[in-house]
């Protein structure tokens, strides 16, 4: 019987040691699994104005906009001229990896816009594990916050409804009106399509834009022409959009542009050209006439594509938001309308960020 009871205890010991091995294995996994947001790194300002309402707030336009270490000034100068032009309630919801957290707040808080409603959330760029190929002929476009629009319903924010704006957008028009925007039953976001606005055509034909789904999809490939889309269909820019974010869910569209974004690592179903980049590509293969249209006012683009093709100044003007999609930013040289953005421009306290201009080359 004694030697009974000491086995006894012997196995009891060793499944209180198994379990204890088990539960250990699975707290260390959950700890190491990637997140998008790291609310230790999330950062708000005190509310501006009367009220200190919560960001989830039903009067809340909540706007979401990238910032990275080596263009922090730019995405600054989105966030003034949002402010600037609107009596809105906004809440900023700016995402960054880790290197440039401590640095945009900073940013933020020495200068004029210490007073907007804000959080900085950190993305983590291993969820992108597997779904971008490491080429492209333009490097930037590879960064890890290009593909943050694809995450939005996953971030650390609650709205039913969020703007999405790139960092070399300038606002000019009132943001409330663009958020307000009606979006059709069904659709999990508004955009502006690249064949709608008739002013801008001759300037975009000049610089060789691509205006159709041609320029994007590489339609050699059977996955491709297996979609059934013409094309000659007009394409899409996502660098401005309004999202329903209920209805994003409820397509699961994360999953179906991770989908496209896995296919394109298998096989090259992007085309060549690469007229807007790879955040591009998914984005129209998912979203093909399952969109609502901005009015173009509301995203005049291809400020970008070339250093001296010029819109007209009544273009210009008439514009709600201005878009500098392209190699040529407004605060390197040479851009064009770089007058149009830098009138947004803060700089930067810590002298990190800098224009580029004819005299500032040596």
């Amino acid at each position: 019987m004694a030697l009974l009871r000491k086995i006894n205890r012997f196995l009891l010991v060793l499944l209180v040691l198994m379990v204890g091995l088990l539960l250990h294995s699975t707290l260390l996994r959950a700890s190491t699994r990637p997140r998008l947001s790291d609310h230790g790194t999330s950062v708000g300002s005190a509310a501006r104005g009367p009220t200190a309402r919560g960001p989830e707030a039903d009067d809340v336009i909540p706007v979401v906009i990238c910032a990275s270490e080596e263009r922090t000034g730019a995405t600054v100068a989105t966030i003034n001229s949002v402010h600037s032009n609107t009596d809105a309630n906004v809440f900023f919801y700016i995402v960054a990896l880790r290197d440039a957290v401590k640095v945009t707040r900073q940013y933020i808080t020495r200068t004029k816009l210490k007073g907007i409603k804000y959080k900085i959330l950190e993305f983590n760029p291993m969820v992108l594990k597997g779904k971008v190929k490491p080429a492209s002929p333009r490097p930037d476009l590879l960064h890890p916050l290009n593909f943050v629009r694809f995450y939005l319903p996953l971030l650390d924010i609650r709205h039913r409804r969020v703007i999405y704006l790139d960092d070399d957008v300038i606002v000019q028009g009132d943001i409330g009106d663009l958020f307000n925007v009606k979006l059709k039953p069904g659709h999990a976001a508004a955009f502006s399509t690249d064949c709608d606005l008739p002013s801008t055509h001759e300037m975009v034909r000049s610089i060789g834009m691509q205006t159709t789904y041609m320029g994007f999809l590489d339609y050699r490939k059977e996955t491709i022409r297996d979609l059934g889309i013409n094309p000659r269909d007009c394409s899409f820019n996502p660098g401005v959009f309004v999202a329903d974010v209920g209805e994003w869910k409820k397509q699961k569209i994360t999953k179906q542009l991770e989908k496209w974004m896995e296919e394109n690592f298998r096989q090259n179903i992007y085309s060549s050209a690469m007229a807007g980049g790879v955040a591009a590509p998914p984005m129209l293969i998912v979203f093909h006439d399952k969109y609502t249209t901005l009015d173009p006012m509301w995203h005049v683009r291809h400020l970008g594509w070339s250093p001296d093709a010029r819109y007209p100044e009544s273009v210009l003007q008439e514009a709600h938001l201005l878009h500098w999609n392209g190699p040529f930013k407004p605060w390197n040289y040479p851009a064009v309308h770089s007058d149009l953005w830098e009138r947004w421009f803060i700089p930067d306290p810590s002298r990190r960020f800098s224009l580029v201009r004819p005299d500032s080359r040596g």
